[in-house]
C-alpha cells in the first residue's frame, strides 16, 4: 500500500472513531521526526487539512506547518477555527525546536470537562529562537506548550487557542529559511563585520529585497553599539530591487544625499557584501537615479577594496608556538629572536599581533604570572597586572594593516576581563572591561577577541560564550553585552577557542566524543571534527582565515582543513607545544 492510499485508510477509519463518540482517541503520540514534502515555491492556495485527524495528529501537523511562513503563515492556519484563523497575532519570534517532540493530552484540571474540547501540550526541547531582528538566539530548555482544540459541526478538530509563538522544528527552520551574513563596520577601523541573519528562503527571487531590507534596518540586537553603520538611519529604498534588462541587480536608495564621498565608499561595501550570498548578478547601486559613487555604478565583490586586510593575518605570517617556555616557529620550528626566543622568559603563553610586529607574553614566576608586550623580536615591557593566573592573550586589530595595535586583552585570575592600553607615552596601562553578565555564567578560563574587534569568544564555566564589545562614545569604558551560550549541550569542558572567520569558531574540548568542533558565532549549529589520530585530552587550538586548524593533544600538534579531514601530525610537532596564529 503506498503512502497515499495509506493516509487516506487512517483518515477514514478515525472519521468512523469520532462519529462513533470519540471514544478511541489517543493518549499521546510519540515522539518522531516527520519528513515533510515540498514544492520548493509557495502556493496561493493552501489546501485544508486531512480529515479525521485526531487531536493530537492535529496539533503535529500544525506545528510542522508552521514552518510555511508564506500568506501569514496560511499552512499554519488551516488547523484553526474560522474565528481563530482571523484573530490570531503570533509575536514576531520563532521557537525553534528538536525534530523529535511530543503531542500529549493535558491532564487534571488543565484538560477540558467539555467532551468536545481537548487540551494538547506540545513537549519538546528547544534550540533556540529567532528574534524579531532576524537573529538566531540559542536556547537549552524545554517547552510545554498549551494548545486548545474544538470539534467542529463537521466532525473534525481546529484550535481555537493556539500558541502565542510559531513553534518549528530545526530541519523545517533549516529547509525554510535562508543564513546570511549581513555586514557593517568595526567601530573605529574599517573591518568589515558579519551580522549573521536568516531570510524566508522562498521564493528565491525575492532574497535579495529581504537582505535589503535586514541592512536598512541596522544590526542586530546582538550587535548594538558593537559596529557602525555608514547607512544610517535615514537610508531607504526608494523603490524595489529589481533586476535590469542586462543582467544587473538594482538597488536604488534614497537617504542618502548628506553623506560623504568615503561614507557611501563603505554603504557600497555593506551592500555588495551582504548580497553576494544571494545573487551572482553585478549590483547598480544607485542614489537619486544616479550612482551612488561617482564613475563607477555597477558593483561585484571582487571590485571591493580590501577591507579584510585589517583583520586577517598574512600568509607570510606562519604563526607560533609555546614549548619548552620559549617561542617557536610553526613555519621552520626554530626560537624567534629575542628574549621570547632565547629562554630569557619562561614563557607560558603568548600572542602575536594581527600584522605580527608586536607581541605579548604571559611568562609565569614562582605563584604567580605576568605580563610583558612590546614589539616582536624585543624586550617586552612589564605590565602592572599582579596576578596569579593570565590567560593567553589577545590582540584588537589596528585601525590599518601598516599600523600597530595600540591594544590587547587578558583575563586575570579567572574574574577580571582586562584590556591592556598603549598610553601616548608609549607604556602600556591596564583597564578593566565590565563583563558582569558573562561572569555570572563562571569564571573566564580563555578569551579571544576576534579579529575585528567586535566580538569576544570565552570559556566560561567550561562553556563557550559570544558577547560584543560595546565602547563608550570616547572609548573610555567597554561594556560586554548581549553574552550567549553556544551549545551549552553539547560543548561542555571547553579547553580552547579560536576564530576560524570573522562569523565561525573552532573549539577543543576534553570531551572524548566531541574533541574539536566548528560553531558558527550564533550556535546555530555545531559541526564536529574527525577525531581519528586524536589522543584526548585536547591541550590547545588554533584558526585564522585560510589556515589549517592546529590541535595540541595529549601527544602533540596535528593538521587538519575541514570538519572530514583525517587528523595528520603537524611537521613541527612537540609533545608540549600550544600553536597560535597572529591575533
Amino acid at each position: 500500500m503506498n503512502r497515499r492510499r495509506y493516509r487516506a485508510a487512517v483518515a477514514t477509519l478515525i472519521a468512523v472513531l469520532v462519529l462513533s463518540g470519540c471514544a478511541a482517541i489517543p493518549t499521546e503520540s510519540q515522539p518522531e521526526a516527520v519528513p515533510r514534502e515540498r514544492t520548493g515555491q509557495p502556493t496561493q492556495e493552501v489546501p485544508e487539512p486531512a480529515r479525521g485527524l485526531d487531536p493530537l495528529s492535529v496539533v503535529r501537523e500544525f506545528v510542522r506547518a508552521s514552518a510555511e511562513p508564506t500568506s501569514d503563515h496560511a499552512a499554519a492556519r488551516a488547523y484553526l477555527t474560522g474565528d481563530s484563523r482571523k484573530q490570531w497575532r503570533p509575536d514576531q519570534t520563532l521557537t525553534i525546536i528538536e525534530d523529535q517532540f511530543g503531542t500529549v493530552y493535558a491532564t487534571g484540571r488543565e484538560q477540558s470537562a467539555d467532551s468536545a474540547e481537548r487540551v494538547v501540550m506540545v513537549r519538546a526541547t528547544n534550540v533556540g529562537r529567532l528574534g524579531s531582528d532576524s537573529a538566531f538566539i540559542p536556547a537549552d530548555d524545554q517547552v510545554l506548550v498549551p494548545v486548545r482544540l474544538r470539534l467542529q459541526q463537521d466532525g473534525q478538530w481546529r484550535i481555537i487557542e493556539p500558541p502565542d509563538t510559531i513553534m518549528v522544528t530545526e530541519t523545517d527552520f533549516n529547509e525554510s529559511y535562508f543564513r546570511v551574513p549581513v555586514y557593517f563596520f568595526a567601530s573605529d577601523s574599517t573591518a568589515l563585520v558579519p551580522d549573521v541573519r536568516y531570510v524566508v528562503a522562498r521564493p528565491q527571487s525575492g532574497l535579495p529585497a529581504r537582505v535589503m531590507d535586514l541592512l536598512l534596518a541596522g544590526p542586530s540586537n546582538g550587535l548594538t553599539g558593537a559596529v557602525r553603520n555608514p547607512l544610517g538611519d535615514a537610508a531607504t529604498l526608494e523603490s524595489n530591487v529589481t533586476g535590469a534588462n542586462d543582467g544587473a541587480l538594482v538597488v536604488p536608495l534614497s537617504g542618502v544625499d548628506e553623506t560623504s564621498e568615503q561614507e557611501r565608499r563603505l554603504m557600497v561595501a555593506q551592500v555588495v557584501r551582504s548580497l553576494q550570498h544571494v545573487t551572482t548578478s553585478r549590483i547598480r547601486l544607485l542614489a537619486g537615479g544616479t550612482a551612488l559613487t561617482p564613475g563607477h555604478i555597477d558593483w561585484l565583490p571582487s571590485e571591493l577594496p580590501a577591507y579584510e586586510a585589517v583583520s586577517s593575518p598574512s600568509s607570510e605570517l606562519p604563526g607560533l608556538m609555546t614549548a619548552g617556555g620559549r617561542l617557536v616557529s610553526l613555519g621552520n620550528g626554530q626560537a624567534i629572536e629575542g628574549p621570547a626566543g632565547t629562554g630569557a622568559y619562561n614563557v607560558e603563553s603568548a600572542a602575536q599581533s594581527i600584522n605580527g610586529q608586536q607581541l605579548a607574553v604571559v611568562e609565569r614566576t614562582g605563584d604567580g604570572a605576568r605580563l610583558r608586550v612590546g614589539d616582536y623580536g624585543g624586550e617586552g615591557q612589564l605590565v602592572d597586572l599582579p596576578a596569579t593566573s593570565l590567560t593567553r592573550p589577545t590582540w584588537r586589530p589596528a585601525t590599518s594593516s601598516d599600523k600597530k595595535s595600540g591594544e590587547l586583552w587578558t583575563v586575570a585570575d579567572g574574574d577580571k576581563v582586562v584590556r591592556v592600553q598603549r598610553t601616548p607615552e608609549g607604556k602600556w596601562a591596564p583597564q578593566s572591561v565590565n563583563a558582569s553578565e558573562v561572569l555570572a555564567v563562571g569564571p573566564i578560563t580563555g578569551l579571544r577577541l576576534s579579529r575585528d574587534g567586535a566580538r569576544v569568544a570565552m570559556i566560561a564555566g567550561g562553556q563557550l560564550v559570544v558577547a560584543s564589545v560595546v565602547r563608550a562614545a570616547d572609548s573610555s569604558s567597554i561594556t560586554l553585552r548581549s553574552p550567549r551560550i553556544l551549545q551549552p549541550s553539547n560543548l561542555v569542558g571547553v579547553v580552547d577557542v579560536d576564530w576560524v572567520s570573522q562569523d565561525t569558531l573552532i573549539v577543543a574540548t576534553s570531551s572524548d566524543s566531541i574533541p574539536v568542533a566548528r560553531v558558527p558565532v550564533d550556535g546555530q549549529r555545531l559541526d564536529k571534527f574527525n577525531s581519528s589520530n586524536l589522543t584526548p585530552p585536547m591541550r590547545a587550538i588554533t584558526a585564522a582565515p585560510g589556515r589549517p586548524i592546529i590541535v595540541a593533544d595529549a601527544s602533540g600538534l596535528w593538521t587538519a582543513s575541514d570538519v572530514g579531514d583525517v587528523w595528520r601530525p603537524h611537521q613541527m610537532t612537540r609533545p608540549d607545544a600550544a600553536p597560535f596564529y597572529p591575533g
